[in-house]
């Protein structure tokens, strides 16, 4: 079924996007959901040169053996008839039911045997994976997130690695946002708006397709999968780095330098990978930002900027990895797109020196102290290597800074660390956003749903689709 335009309105070359699912694509309890549903959303956004088509069903499951196997629907074979150019398949959610768990083992291959239906077609589709929304239910006989995140999101992640497939992270995307989920399953209208803006997305980025960084990485390579996207481990300069490829580079290149904690709350590098960044990552150890560190970071950067990435970089740092980006920072000025930090140590006497009100730890503590030659309490009192010394040479390279925050931060007081670099940076007419996170603790990091991260970061890359 059609939707959103008659036959005779499509012109004869508009793009076919058949949407696979299950009762969220359907578009169970959205008003008028032929209408409404995200798929009739998407056609209304995309408009005339493409046809999109809902084929979702009611219940439905991905798995052979589940209760409602999308495998022996009607829809299915109608998808495959229409000889789709993009297809969105987005399955999973009902498979999570305690009923159908016993066939977990059996869902990888039974989603690659489904994604092969629609890639022997000779229209050869774009095949995009897309990740369970968030569920709310606390029922764990039925849909249940838990067994989303552990038993269904990983064999998707898989599959997207293995088979190289594009993959969208909805889960992500609904997260702390049980708003928009008043059934705890099923997304509200607003919610499939906000489905249909992602794929939406999805369809209309360009990307360059010829780009491939790993074959102009002269290194030896250790190839394996972060999430579902090719991550290249390789030794350089003696330090280990990782550098994690998307399906198709977004123009230009953009990428995001990390800040140790690999891996740490994935969602806001998964996002942009999504959208074609790099995410890359070079292990200074524990050096905390001192000459050496700023000095291999420096030859990393080289290295990826030689190998074809953006002149500018996007910074991101977590804990300690605040001073990492921001002593290489106000070094590199120029080489600077913007600086996302989360919680960040931004005077290495609050942590790990413990001088001010925070516990601090002694045993980082004596490695900053070997890290700066810091070896008498004179040369502990005039230390001045820390980002919160070093404000007027940040501010100077004129790029946006975002600071996500935990108020009751007990480890990294916010009051020694981003309150007065905010303050300080404002003094001077610097660019800084603080989003503020009332009652939290050091951890957990991040935010839940990454967007108001991802859309600061495509702002000052000046991202466009």
């Amino acid at each position: 079924m059609m939707l959103g335009l008659t036959a005779a309105g499509l012109a004869q070359t508009s793009i076919k996007i058949a949407c696979i699912g299950n009762s969220i694509t359907a578009g169970h309890g959205i008003p008028e959901p032929k209408k409404n549903a995200y798929p009739a959303q998407l056609q209304a956004m995309l408009g005339s040169n493409y046809e999109v088509t809902n084929y979702g069903i009611n219940g439905s499951t991905l798995l052979r053996k589940g209760d409602k196997p999308y495998w022996q629907s009607e829809p299915h074979q109608r998808a495959l008839k229409s000889l789709p150019d993009i297809v969105f398949i987005k399955l999973g959610t009902n498979d999570s039911k305690l009923k159908n768990r016993g066939f977990s083992d059996e869902f990888e291959a039974d989603y690659r045997a489904l994604v092969q239906s629609f890639a022997g077609l000779s229209s050869h589709p774009r095949i995009i994976l897309l990740l369970p929304v968030t569920a709310f239910t606390t029922d764990t006989n039925g849909i249940y997130d838990p067994v989303i995140v552990k038993k269904i999101i990983p064999p998707i992640e898989r599959l997207a690695y293995s088979d190289s497939l594009e993959i969208i992270d909805l889960h992500s995307l609904f997260a702390g946002h049980p708003e928009l989920v008043p059934d705890k399953v099923h997304p509200n209208m607003a919610g499939a708006t906000l489905i249909a803006s992602r794929l939406r997305d999805a369809v209309l980025q360009k990307m360059d397709t010829a780009y491939n960084i790993f074959n102009r990485l002269q290194v030896e390579k250790k190839i394996s999968s972060f999430h579902g996207f090719r991550c290249a481990d390789f030794t350089f300069n003696g330090r280990s780095c990782k550098v994690v490829q998307p399906k198709q580079a977004a123009p230009g290149h953009p990428w995001v330098f990390f800040a140790r904690f690999w891996g740490l709350e994935p969602q806001t590098d998964l996002a942009l990978l999504q959208r074609g960044f790099h995410i890359v990552y070079c292990d200074v150890v524990e050096l905390y930002g001192n000459r050496e560190a700023i000095t291999a970071w420096n030859d990393f950067y080289k290295l990826l900027h030689k190998a074809g990435l953006s002149e500018k970089t996007v910074l991101e740092g977590a804990s300690r990895g605040g001073v990492y980006v921001y002593n290489w920072a106000a070094a590199n000025p120029k080489k600077i797109a913007c600086i996302y930090a989360d919680n960040p140590v931004l005077d290495l006497k609050s942590w790990p020196g413990g001088k001010g009100k925070g516990p601090g730890s002694k045993g980082d503590w004596e490695k900053v102290k070997i890290d700066y030659k810091l070896t008498t309490d004179e040369d502990i009192s005039r230390f001045a290597g820390s980002p919160i010394n070093k404000i007027k040479k940040i501010v100077k390279g004129k790029y946006p800074m975002l600071h996500v925050l935990a108020d009751a931060d007990e480890v990294v007081p916010p009051e020694e660390n981003t309150i007065p670099f905010e303050q300080a940076v404002k003094a001077l007419n610097g660019n800084i956003t603080v989003i503020h996170k009332p009652g939290f603790k050091h951890h957990p990091h991040s935010l839940p749903d990454p967007t108001p991260v991802v859309d600061f970061i495509l702002k000052a890359v000046d991202y466009k689709n």
